[in-house]
């Protein structure tokens, strides 16, 4: 009886994750917009978001409990993106209007041709969708611009890199990920005071872009954001995810490799004139892709830092060769065990501040004691 209870926690729970993302919706149907926070320069910004339709919560249906999770869990797995519609973007006085694709999801390139102020990072972007026989739909969504002084592109992983999900152990990776709440999942000991002390750099005002890429789907954006939140992660966060392409044709996610690939080789052209230093961990494709980068790149990269969660000896060796291959470079590879050992190397490549590599120490210290 007991396992029989930790199932029905275990359902019950799911259905509440997979439902969440449509509560704030009030049960409302028709056209619905969902933008997701965008970056961008003084030349360019990109916003990317979807739209679609999605059937309307009966009166009946009580607003609370399991009967509601459970049909918000039906109309998110039967609303359809809604292809054509028309997507008008402003920002300033710069504008926009691009079409959604055949699954709804829409990717803004917008060329800044009237200049954006300098004197914040975050930029309000107005959005108005129109389609055939659908309510005009009006909602807006944050765009970070990084300001002037900013000196240092930092683009990280999320899983197993920022917070624990346990790739290499795929049940409990999906428990973690979609059924664990935001302030339950493990934030790494001082994740957060390292990746605030590497967004604010030496001067302690730098305002570092610090771009995520996460191999989950969309579908998970707001969770990870409420985790970012919670666990004091900068910036907002800008988090890029993608579409697992799963259908009965294809019923595996898309290789990430190649995702994570694409949006880095867009970060470093979008971001011309920083350095870059890339975050992963060593359970994945991480080190490796992160060394294709540095041979496209030789100049561009400063350091990849690995965060160890494999111990597979063999494993270790392969990612040691790509360390040697690297001897000579501009860009040395760091397998950190833990977040005090990649501060320790930034604050002596003069990346972040002795007071940020202080609070790694400290905050490390501190979860240790706690965990003792």
């Amino acid at each position: 009886m007991g396992i029989l209870r930790q199932w029905a926690s275990f359902v019950k729970r799911l259905v509440h994750v997979i439902a969440k993302p449509i509560k704030g919706e009030s049960g409302r149907g028709g056209m619905v917009v969902h933008p997701y926070r965008g970056y961008g320069s003084q030349q360019e910004i990109f916003v990317m978001g979807r739209v679609f339709r999605q059937a309307a919560l009966g009166r009946a249906i009580p607003r609370h409990g399991i009967w509601r999770d459970t049909a918000d869990v039906a109309r998110r797995i039967l609303r359809r993106g809604l292809a054509d519609a028309q997507v008008e973007i402003h920002i300033g006085d710069n504008q926009l209007c691009v079409g959604t694709d055949r699954d709804g999801y829409f990717d803004v390139h917008l060329p800044i041709s009237h200049a954006l102020p300098i004197d914040v990072s975050w930029h309000r972007a107005d959005i108005l969708v129109h389609c055939p026989h659908q309510t005009p739909v009006r909602t807006h969504v944050e765009v970070y611009v990084p300001p002037p002084e900013a000196d240092l592109l930092v683009i990280s992983d999320i899983d197993d890199t920022v917070m624990f999900t346990g790739v290499a152990e795929k049940l409990k990776m999906l428990y973690r990920l979609f059924v664990k709440k935001p302030h339950r999942r493990t934030a790494f000991p001082g994740v957060a005071s390292l990746y605030q002390a590497l967004h604010r750099g030496v001067s302690e005002r730098a305002e570092r872009p610090i771009l995520y890429v996460s191999r989950g789907p969309w579908a998970i954006y707001e969770m990870l954001e409420t985790f970012f939140q919670i666990n004091r992660i900068p910036v907002g966060p800008i988090i890029f995810l993608r579409e697992w392409g799963i259908s009965l044709r294809r019923p595996w996610p898309r290789r990430a490799e190649e995702h994570k690939r694409d949006l880095i080789d867009r970060m470093l052209t979008l971001y011309s004139e920083m350095p870059c230093i890339l975050i992963g961990d060593s359970g994945q494709h991480d080190p490796e892709v992160y060394f294709e980068i540095v041979k496209a790149y030789p100049d561009r990269i400063k350091a990849i830092y690995i965060r160890r969660v494999d111990k597979n000896p063999k494993r270790e060796q392969a990612i040691q060769r790509l360390r040697d291959e690297l001897v000579g470079t501009q860009c040395e590879l760091v397998l950190a065990a833990d977040s005090v050992l990649i501060a320790e190397h930034a604050h002596a490549q003069g990346d972040i501040s002795a007071h940020g590599l202080a609070a790694v120490k400290r905050d490390v210290e501190e979860h240790r004691n706690t965990s003792a």
